[in-house]
């Protein structure tokens, strides 16, 4: 714009340019953990090029409001040039987030939105106990752990994110809610520090038929019953059961139940009652305990490693004496293995579940 006046000098302006502000999407794979599996984040700028920085974060509950704080993640401090990052021994559900920079002051993307992975480890306590409810049903979703505040939040099949304040009423530890999401939906909790486990629970149409199935993994070993409800009523007669799309069992009583669950009882189910289907829900197994169930064999290597350790020092003892030497000087050769040994005990320095 040129400006023409006696009292003002003539000012050119520069052509205008766009400031672009670019986002980043992470997205997390897998998104429900599993023993041993490592997570995976990847980093996505919008309308990427060459050159960009990456970095990594984990977010923090902010109990001040509904928002989160974030924190790096080890070795990210400087940003890493590959647009992913692993994460081994993650075990406990965490959100995390990412963002880009490049040049020289560096020039930084947005944050992205919170990414959850999630752990189904009870903490998190739903009533009733089933992964399936109609609309209208009330529910209450309670949070454990040493914390004296929380927050339970939830996370749509469309991906919005929204805190109990929005949907339901926090009272204490417990969010009740008067009516559930239609679809899936992923339930947690959080505190000042850390996330709970969390529970996927479909909401389904009052017109419907929904499978009674629980929230939480079964343990190995235990009892279950599955059973098959309309709005009104336990559907008591006539149930189809299904299990990965196949057929397992026309009850006339109305339900299924497996005295004693296996792992290959794992798998997604659902019933069908007078041309009315269920959606499917996933129903986890458990191991019954694997601390407890690893202590016998353990003890047996460590026993064994014993006995041999003493054969061992025994035939040393033999081999010393067939040269001539005297008692005390076996004596101290004995002595100053069993020493090494209860050191190496001692510092952890030997492990008796790895072999001899």
């Amino acid at each position: 714009m040129l400006l023409l006046h006696s009292n003002y000098k003539k000012i050119d302006w520069s052509d205008p340019i766009s400031l672009l502000v670019l986002d980043t999407v992470l997205s997390v794979s897998p998104s429900w953990l599993s023993p041993g599996t490592s997570v995976t984040l990847s980093c996505e700028v919008e309308h990427s090029s060459a050159g960009w920085r990456f970095y990594w974060y984990k977010t923090v509950p902010d109990l001040s409001g509904t928002s989160y704080s974030y924190e790096l993640l080890p070795g990210s401090i400087n940003g890493t040039e590959q647009d992913s990052y692993m994460i081994h021994g993650q075990t406990q559900t965490a959100g995390f987030t990412c963002r880009a920079g490049r040049g020289d002051p560096e020039y930084y993307t947005y944050y992205s939105e919170p990414t959850f992975v999630w752990s189904g480890a009870a903490s998190l306590t739903v009533n009733p106990d089933t992964v399936q409810r109609f609309g209208f049903d009330s529910v209450s979703l309670s949070c454990e752990g040493n914390s004296t505040k929380w927050r339970v939040s939830r996370f749509t099949d469309d991906g919005f994110l929204f805190h109990c304040s929005f949907w339901g009423t926090m009272n204490g530890s417990t969010c009740n809610v008067n009516r559930m999401w239609y679809g899936n939906v992923v339930y947690w909790c959080e505190s000042g520090s850390a996330f709970s486990n969390a529970v996927n629970i479909t909401g389904q149409y009052n017109d419907g038929i929904i499978l009674v199935s629980p929230v939480h993994p079964v343990t190995e070993g235990d009892s279950v019953t599955l059973g098959c409800k309309l709005r009104t009523q336990n559907v008591l007669s006539n149930v189809f059961f299904y299990k990965d799309n196949k057929l397992i069992q026309n009850d006339s009583r109305g339900e299924m139940s497996i005295s004693a669950v296996s792992e290959s009882d794992e798998g997604f189910y659902k019933c069908q009652y007078s041309g009315k289907e269920s959606p499917q829900s996933w129903m986890a197994v458990k191991s019954s305990s694997s601390e407890n169930s690893s202590f016998p064999v353990l003890l047996i290597t460590g026993l064994v490693c014993g006995v041999l350790l003493i054969i061992l020092l025994l035939l040393l003892c033999c081999y010393k004496q067939s040269k001539g030497e005297k008692f005390s000087d076996q004596f101290k050769i004995t002595d100053v293995f069993l020493l090494l040994l209860i050191n190496a005990v001692a510092t952890e320095e030997f492990e008796i579940h790895k072999t001899c």
